[in-house]
């Protein structure tokens, strides 16, 4: 039976990763990488060399759905990661895992058997570092029901989803770039002046910062603070 393992990986720390993380890849034949350049810093770190690497990331260059069923009916082993984090949440690897399980028909159990050749395919969760998590869990609100959004369409709807996030009953969190995290918060300025606004920026990185305040006093903070704006960041807004 072949396996396709998708694997979390650190979204900052390299020690974040876990030892079953490193034993998959060591042991399986190809890497589906969403760049190959990243995933190998990971592996010289934990010295983990002469594996097969190979792009893949669904919107640019890379290996086709074709090459990876070959593999998979040959048996051989994949693992899909991506640059940081948990493939399909925000990042490539949602639309492979569908394809794959439409073709081998992958059932309840996990298993299953393709058209192409009779050939068993598993696909395995490896969990691992979140930056949807790992922000909730240091932001002092309560997460035992939230809204997650991703990343927030940078032009069209934008506005509409403001008032949406606005008028919600739960927690709301999304991701955003540096280039737009200031407009971001003009908006929430805009539509939700009162609500609690948690910042959490570059999280496991030596930079790591969790900021809580009103939109506004967030803003402020941010503007006062230019160098701050970059990065990456995860924001959480309090329940309406």
């Amino acid at each position: 039976m072949s396996t396709l393992f998708v694997i979390g990986t650190p979204i900052g720390n390299l020690e974040d990763i876990t030892l079953r993380a490193l034993r998959v890849l060591k042991e399986v034949d190809v890497i589906l990488c969403e760049d190959t350049r990243i995933t190998k810093r990971l592996l010289s770190r934990f010295e983990i060399n002469g594996k097969q690497l190979t792009t893949y990331n669904e919107e640019r260059s890379g290996v086709g759905i074709g090459k990876i069923i070959k593999w998979l009916e040959e048996g051989k082993n994949l693992a899909l990661v991506t640059d940081a984090g948990t493939p399909g949440i925000s990042d490539p690897g949602a639309r492979l895992v569908s394809l794959l399980r439409e073709i081998f028909k992958v059932g309840p159990s996990g298993s299953s058997r393709s058209d192409l050749g009779g050939r068993e395919l598993k696909i395995e969760a490896i969990p691992g570092p979140s930056a949807l998590t790992a922000a909730l869990s240091v932001s002092g609100l309560p997460s035992d029901n939230f809204l997650f959004l991703g990343f927030l369409p940078h032009k069209k709807g934008r506005e509409t989803l403001f008032k949406e996030i606005a008028a919600s009953k739960r927690i709301v969190v999304f991701y955003e770039s540096p280039h737009r995290i200031i407009k971001t918060l003009e908006s929430l300025a805009k539509y939700i002046p009162e609500r609690e606004t948690v910042v959490a920026r570059e999280l496991t990185k030596i930079h790591e910062e969790v900021f809580s305040g009103t939109p506004n006093e967030t803003l402020e903070y941010f503007l006062k603070n230019p160098v701050k704006q970059k990065g990456e960041f995860v924001v959480i807004i309090s329940a309406k």
